[in-house]
């Protein structure tokens, strides 16, 4: 019997993991600003290499970050709205091209993240003998739009946060300890940093 039920988990597991909707898997509510001056109104599922899917009075049409300037969602995962700008960027420093970005904050520093998928081995508490799976996890990249419009990452931990911070570094602290909230979670990021602009007025 315990045999015949590994055997099951064995199948059964990978069909749970693939089963897991990402926002990017989903259409959502929302609008897309084009190049030509157009908008268009409708359902919108965008993917993480930069290609959009808008269905609009019956019709489904595609388009690049090229045709694309802005599109705004209400995300059906996150149940939050989310804006993104399709902006220049060269990983490599060499011929920037237009890619999308999600706008996660605007100030003194102005925040913005990709999505990619990564997959990551876990011990599994369903093997009998032990073992492990591999899952997809969602992963944030984070980067920086600086004044003069250069895009760079910003791969930090924790610490390098607080160097973001500078002279407000306590201030900072003490913010996030009182409000309990955790820079490795992006929309919570998205809070600290809304809270650190707002104390530059423009």
């Amino acid at each position: 019997m315990m045999k015949s039920f590994l055997v099951f988990l064995s199948f059964a597991l990978p069909s749970v993991i693939l089963a897991q909707t990402f926002p990017f898997d989903i259409f959502h509510d929302g609008k897309v600003v084009l190049e030509s001056g157009d908008t268009l109104s409708g359902s919108i599922k965008y993917s993480p290499q930069d290609l959009l899917q808008v269905r609009h009075d019956n019709l489904l049409e595609s388009f690049t970050a090229r045709k694309a300037l802005y599109f705004e969602i209400f995300d059906q995962v996150y149940k939050r709205y989310r804006q993104f700008y399709s902006l220049p960027y060269s990983a490599t420093g060499g011929y920037k091209s237009p890619v999308f970005f999600e706008i996660l904050a605007e100030g003194k520093i102005t925040l913005l993240s990709r999505e990619k998928i990564e997959y990551r081995q876990s011990n599994s508490p369903f093997f009998y003998y032990g073992g492990y799976t591999t899952r997809p996890v969602l992963v944030n990249i984070y980067y920086l739009l600086r004044e003069n419009g250069n895009i760079e990452d910003f791969r930090g931990k924790r610490n390098d946060w607080y160097e973001l911070f500078g002279v407000r570094q306590n201030e900072m602290h003490d913010y996030i300890k009182e409000n309990k909230l955790d820079l490795d979670r992006k929309y919570q990021l998205k809070q600290i940093i809304d809270y650190y602009n707002s104390l530059f007025p423009k």
